[in-house]
C-alpha cells in the first residue's frame, strides 16, 4: 500500500463521504446535500470528490434509474489498516493510559443531579444528606398541597 491511499484519506471532505457510506449505500444527491451543508462546497466540487473516491477504489457507484448509488469499498481501507498496524503499539499504550485516567477521574467525581450547576461540586453527597424532591425536607410542601 502506497502513500496514495493517505492522499485520498487526507482530505476531510472525502473522509466525511466515507463516513456517510460506512452506514450503507447512499444516493449521490443525499451525499451532496450533507457535504454541501457541512463544508459549504458546490455540487460540482462534491462530484469531484466522489470521482476521486471511485477512481482510487475507495467507493463504487451503480446506476439505479436516474440516481447514482455509492457504496464504500473495503479493500483500500483494509490496506491502509494493515499499513497502520505496525504503529498501533505506540498509540494503544497511550490510549490505555488515557482510559485509565478517565476512569480514575470518573471515580473521583461522581456528579449527582444536585451537583448540576454547582461548579464546586466534586463528589456525590453523603448518604442521608440529599435534600432533593422526595426527601423528608420536602414533606411540608406535600402536606400543604394536600390540605
Amino acid at each position: 500500500m502506497g502513500v496514495h491511499a493517505f492522499d485520498v484519506l487526507g482530505d476531510p471532505v472525502r473522509r466525511r463521504i466515507l463516513e456517510l457510506l460506512a452506514g450503507g449505500e447512499q444516493a449521490a444527491g443525499v451525499i451532496s446535500e450533507v457535504i454541501r451543508a457541512e463544508f459549504g462546497i458546490s455540487p460540482p466540487a462534491v462530484s469531484q470528490h466522489l470521482r476521486v473516491l471511485r477512481e482510487s477504489g475507495f467507493a463504487s457507484c451503480r446506476a439505479e434509474g436516474t440516481r447514482r448509488i455509492y457504496a464504500v469499498e473495503p479493500d483500500p481501507l483494509q490496506e491502509a489498516d494493515l499499513w497502520l498496524e505496525r504503529f498501533r503499539p505506540f498509540w494503544n499504550q497511550r490510549l490505555d493510559a488515557l482510559a485509565t485516567e478517565l476512569a480514575r477521574s470518573r471515580r473521583e467525581r461522581r456528579p449527582t443531579s444536585n451537583d448540576r450547576g454547582n461548579p464546586t461540586a466534586t463528589s456525590a453527597p453523603k448518604p442521608g444528606t440529599d435534600t432533593g424532591p422526595g426527601t423528608d425536607t420536602d414533606t411540608d410542601t406535600d402536606t400543604e398541597e394536600n390540605t
